[in-house]
């Protein structure tokens, strides 16, 4: 409920807005006019226009009034300046899937509506020599706002550190907690991984494997560590030659399956780490004139928008990426307001059944 200004501060604002008026025929208002008119400091008057919570609610409520009687636009390379840094979030990313980078880049923008700040990618390649030389490059040359991380980025201890070092406000993306909740947003990508093995239990698969992504990837363990405790509780195991490497591409996951259907047992059924990866195991059946899931079931992983629109639709375990990049935007933002969240931002999948997964053939 919006609190009703008292008497006081009722004359107060309309001795404001009467200079206002007054002035606004003058000429275009600058922020010293501003604390004139409110009669508070231009650093009041900046952090109000910031959002700093070290404003009393009187006065913020008396600048902003004051501030929209004179059609005051902020300027956002003035802003930058008084802040010493640009007014650029940056996603870095070493993610190889190009709709899991997409997805997060609309949440990201969904987060930053309506404000001055602008999204820039960088993608990058950890395994590069250059990596971390290139990064520290762009921070000092942009002087980001802040950054956002998703795996794997997101498990790099010495960028975290650097980040900090530069006085880089930063949001991590990652299945397990690394760093304080004002820093991070969870998933839960292992209780995730154990639905899909519960699903493929439930229709009675034994004979079962497992496409994982790189081991460089955090996520790619907690996947297959939670797959396996889901197998376990129905008393199945995933044996070492039911785990195929990949490296979260179509390509990988194509390779992968090929090797699995031309196993001396070939499986009945097959979780793949992400959708791109299941996607080129369709392909890898298909080729092998093999049916999809009369042959073989196949679930995914995050629920992309090809999970859909494959056929038959893929079968795939849903992690919101566009609302974890909007809520990462909006973590990043209530840093610089000085909010500090006393409990993790977390997201938990879902497994959503479609057409790809089936009882095996008979005397599978």
């Amino acid at each position: 409920m919006t609190e009703v200004p008292d008497s006081e501060e009722q004359i107060e604002i309309a001795d404001a807005l009467r200079e206002a008026a007054a002035f606004r025929l003058t000429g275009r208002a600058t922020i010293n006019d501003i604390a004139r008119i409110a009669k508070v400091s231009k650093k009041t008057v900046s952090r109000v226009i910031n959002e700093s919570p070290l404003v009393k609610p009187r006065t913020r409520h008396l600048v902003k009034t004051i501030i929209a009687e004179l059609g005051f636009t902020p300027d956002p390379q003035a802003r930058a300046l008084a802040l010493r840094r640009s007014f650029l979030v940056g996603l870095v990313y070493d993610n190889p899937s190009p709709q899991y980078v997409v997805n997060m880049q609309r949440g990201i923008l969904d987060g930053l509506e309506d404000t001055d700040f602008q999204l820039v990618l960088r993608p990058v390649n950890r395994a590069d020599a250059n990596y971390w030389e290139r990064l520290r490059q762009f921070i000092l040359h942009h002087k980001p706002f802040g950054l956002i991380l998703p795996p794997s980025v997101s498990e790099d201890e010495d960028l975290a550190n650097m980040l900090r070092e530069h006085g880089v406000d930063y949001v991590r993306i990652a299945s397990v907690e690394l760093d304080t909740p004002a820093r991070m947003i969870r998933t839960h990508d292992a209780e995730g991984a154990a639905q899909a093995a519960r699903h493929l239990c439930s229709l009675g698969h034994v004979d079962i494997a497992h496409i994982q992504g790189p081991e460089t990837f955090r996520s790619a363990h907690e996947r297959r560590s939670g797959f396996v405790r889901g197998l376990a509780e129905a008393g199945r195991k995933l044996p070492a030659h039911m785990i195929v490497e990949a490296g979260y591409t179509f390509d990988s996951g194509l390779q992968a399956m090929d090797r699995l259907i031309h196993a001396k047992r070939r499986p009945t059924a097959v979780f793949a780490g992400n959708d791109e990866m299941a996607t080129g195991a369709y392909v890898a059946v298909r080729k092998a004139g093999l049916r999809i899931p009369e042959d073989i079931s196949i679930v995914g992983f995050d629920d992309t928008p090809i999970a859909g629109r494959l056929w038959p639709a893929l079968t795939t375990v849903r992690l919101p990426i566009r609302e974890m990049g909007g809520a990462a935007a909006r973590l990043l933002l209530d840093q610089a307001r000085g909010l500090e969240p006393t409990e993790f931002i977390s997201f938990s999948p879902e497994i959503v059944v479609r057409e790809s997964t089936a009882p095996p053939p008979a005397g599978g």
